[in-house]
Order: C-alpha cells, then structure tokens, then sequence
C-alpha cells in the first residue's frame, strides 16, 4: 500500500517531468566539468567517469536546487554547488563498496569500480572526486560572485557532513557494529550520520546559498535530518526484501554482514511503521511552507514509497 503525504497534490502532477528536468541540470552540468578526453592519466579519469555517470537518481543534488526554488533561490547559482554535493556521494559509494568496506561486486546494477578499475584506482578515483567537489564549490564563487561569507558556511557545512562528526564517523560505527548487539541508539548514529549528514546537508546549502533566516533554516534542518534517517531505513527494508529493482544491486548483504539495521532489531513491520512516521513528520515541518513545499514533500514521499 502507497504510503501517503498529508495534504499534498504534487504527485498527482507530472513529478516524474521535474525529476527529470532537474536531473538533466545536473548531469548537464557534471558532463560539461567532466568531458576532457585528453584528461591525464586516462585511467584516473575514466574510473571517475564511471562512477559519476552510472545512472544514480541524483537525490542530493535535486534535494539542494528544490530547497533553493522553495525560497525563490537562484538555480544558476545553486548548480555548481549542487553537483559538488553529488561529487561527495559518488565518492563516499565507491570507498563504501572496497573490499575492506562492505565489499559489494556491484553498486547502480553495474560492477562497483574497483571490480572494474582495480583496488588502487578506485580508492584514488573516490579522493579525486572529493578533490573536485571543492573546486566546484571555488569555481561557483566565481562564476556566480556569491559572497564570500556565504561561500565559507558551504564549505564548512560540507566538511562536516562529509568528515568525522557526519558521514566518516557513521561509516566506522557501521563498520565496527558488524556482528555485535547494538541498542537503537547506534543504529540511528549510524544511519543519521553514515547516509543522514549529507542529505540533511543537501537541504541546508539550498537554504543557506539561497539567504534563509535562522528560523526557516532550523525548520528545513528538522526536515533534512527525517529525510535522511527515513532514507536508511527505507534502504535497510529493500535490503532485506531483497528488492533488485530498487537497490541496483545483491539484497540480503546487510544480514550476512551483521549489519546494524533497522529490520534487524525492530523486524519489517515496525520498520515500515517508522517509514511512516517519518514521512508524517516531514510532512509536519514543512507545513508552514504551503504549497511552496510540494516538491520536497512529494521527493520524500519517493523515498518511503520505494517500499511497496
């Protein structure tokens, strides 16, 4: 059964045009910064490339040009920012998919990248891309004189979500918990920081580029941090489903890790319910917003719907 949004009509409109549009701006833009083919070394180059450009749904990026248009923000301005943000993820995937990580053979229905570049590329291709993250981020200064002040917040909010207090301590919590008892606690630590940070992060850099006050920007952080943890556990739920279609990739790992999930301490009934829960509540924080709020309400409304 669909899970619902409260009061929303988005997705009784064409959502799947304004998932494309956007993402056709993003890859747009990630095609033009990365189109060289004289680029040296090829190898380096191309293992970036491959990830890059593997079919991810661009869920980050979409979430920080739609928070911006929510405040009247300036799409051009927020662009270069956003694909930094997808830059992050695409590096965080390949380092999540290493042997010494969780391992995984494939990521997006396609072998991960060290299968395909080897071990030492691959390591090397996720640095580089959080390297070029950052000189987007210069780039966009630039390009688009967006002030100087506003620049170093981004910079200082993607560092943290990206480093040890976000996505980096997530990451070793989750790799450190395999086959242990954890209490709830931990699980949401690993999945608020490991998956949540860089969500939450997408939404507050839309806001901050875009110029919201303190008050809008606690409540778009309340929203980005329920996102975040509903977009784990909608994960932890298709993993243990087993649902291809919607991972891209082998279910089931999570249990044969001893991952630290959701299902695995609540079961799969409770685990929906938390889903449902979550969606309510972003419904509930965005509620000031009006019709305004659509698009992100119907984004997460994606999120937990890949579910059922």
């Amino acid at each position: 059964m669909t899970i619902g949004i409260i009061g929303s009509d988005f997705l009784n409109m064409d959502m799947k045009k304004f998932l494309t549009t956007k993402v056709r701006l993003v890859n747009q833009y990630l095609q033009k910064n990365l189109s060289s083919p004289n680029n040296y070394p090829p190898e380096i180059y191309h293992a970036m490339r491959y990830s890059v450009f593997a079919g991810g749904k661009r869920i980050r990026p979409i979430l920080t040009l739609t928070t911006a248009e929510l405040l009247n923000g300036n799409i051009n301005r927020v662009l270069p920012i956003a694909c930094a943000i997808e830059l992050i993820h695409t590096y965080s995937l390949i380092h999540d998919d290493l042997p010494c990580m969780d391992n995984d053979d494939f990521r997006r229905g396609k072998l991960t990248n060290h299968k395909k570049f080897g071990e030492a590329n691959a390591i090397l291709a996720g640095n580089a891309l959080l390297m070029l993250a950052f000189e987007f981020i210069s780039k966009s200064k630039k390009g688009y004189k967006i002030n100087e002040l506003i620049i170093s917040k981004i910079l200082s909010e993607l560092a943290h979500a990206s480093g040890f207090a976000g996505m980096v301590g997530g990451q070793v919590v989750d790799v450190k918990s395999e086959n242990k008892k954890v209490n709830k606690e931990t699980i949401n630590y690993i999945h608020t920081h490991k998956t949540g940070a860089l969500i939450c992060s997408s939404v507050r850099i839309g806001a901050i580029i875009s110029g919201a006050s303190s008050t809008l920007l606690i409540r778009l952080t309340k929203f980005g941090n329920t996102l975040g943890l509903m977009f784990q556990v909608t994960d932890d739920i298709l993993d243990e489903l087993d649902n291809r279609s919607q991972l891209k990739k082998v279910g089931k790992r999570d249990r044969e890790r001893g991952k630290a999930t959701y299902p695995s301490m609540f079961g799969l009934k409770k685990s929906r319910g938390k889903v449902t829960k979550l969606l309510s509540d972003c419904n509930k924080y965005l509620k000031p917003f009006g019709k305004k709020a659509e698009p992100l309400l119907a984004i997460a409304s994606l999120v937990a719907n890949r579910i059922d």
